[in-house]
């Protein structure tokens, strides 16, 4: 019997988090380019009750996405999108954030489009920090969210990139604008995609980036958020279940800054030194 296909990709607890919420009676494929990390979730997921399969997908590369959706498509249409799959700036190199975060996103918002049943819904997950770089120009704006995916590595304003942390603010730039013109296309099968941009958020991920060189700044950045505090995955998927249910009906090509006000902070309040 067919069911409704989940396409999962990043098997983390943010995205875990917002599966557990909307899979039950559907068939789920999650991927990971770490299979090992594919089969622990999906293990978890089908000990209670879920119909969980992993497979190993490299988001870098489209004919691994490709390959992710005709296993998807052996259980049914695919309904459903879940994308909490990249790399850390603390991590990867600019070139990996690039392909990962920034043409790997686009590959598989474009990729799920072609294939998205009618009225079909996606989510992908950003980050704040595509709300902290200076603001690009509308030009510049416009090739992120249009430029053919596999010229977009290629665009001028890649080319002089100096830092991983710059190379993760410009690659989530790009996933917010490529949501807005992705959801253009998935509206003709009156399919919705958005994205949600979290602040640190409690993972394994992030207990690496706090741990990591950029670690006194973030510790100091939620310290003097209004909230005070990171985030939970559940609170990230509480957003998600909204955009991805009947309730979020009229929600398509949206960013939903999630992160406890330290965006606000970084502009307008204490981490901000003209603030202090």
């Amino acid at each position: 019997m067919n069911k409704d296909v989940i396409i999962w990709t990043g098997a983390g607890q943010i995205g875990m988090a917002i599966v557990r919420r909307i899979a039950y009676g559907k068939k789920v494929i999650v991927g990971d380019k770490f299979i090992d990390n594919a089969r622990s979730v999906a293990n978890t997921m089908n000990q209670v009750g879920f119909d969980v399969t992993p497979i190993e997908m490299d988001l870098s590369n489209r004919q691994s996405i490709q390959n992710m959706i005709i296993e998807g498509q052996k259980y049914g249409d695919i309904t459903m999108l879940v994308n909490a799959a990249g790399v850390s700036p603390s991590q990867a190199s600019i070139e990996q954030i690039l392909k990962v975060d920034l043409y790997g996103t686009a590959v598989l918002l474009e990729e799920i489009g072609k294939v998205i049943k009618e009225k079909g819904v996606g989510v992908t997950i950003s980050s704040q920090s595509g709300h902290r770089m200076a603001q690009l120009t509308l030009e510049e704006d416009e090739q992120l969210a249009c430029t053919p995916t596999e010229k977009i590595l290629s665009l001028e304003l890649l080319k002089n990139i100096k830092d991983t942390l710059q190379a993760y603010q410009m690659a989530k730039r790009c996933n917010e604008k490529r949501v807005m013109r992705e959801a253009v296309i998935w509206g003709k099968k009156g399919a919705r995609i958005n994205s949600i941009s979290p602040g640190i958020v409690v993972t394994p991920l992030a207990m690496d980036e706090l741990n990591g060189i950029r670690g006194d700044f973030y510790k100091n950045m939620f310290a003097k958020s209004p909230a005070g505090r990171p985030a939970t995955a559940d609170e990230i998927a509480n957003v998600a279940e909204l955009l991805m249910s009947d309730k979020g009906a009229f929600i398509t090509g949206s960013d939903f800054l999630i992160d406890g006000g330290a965006t606000a902070s970084y502009f307008y309040g204490s981490l901000n030194p003209k603030y202090i």
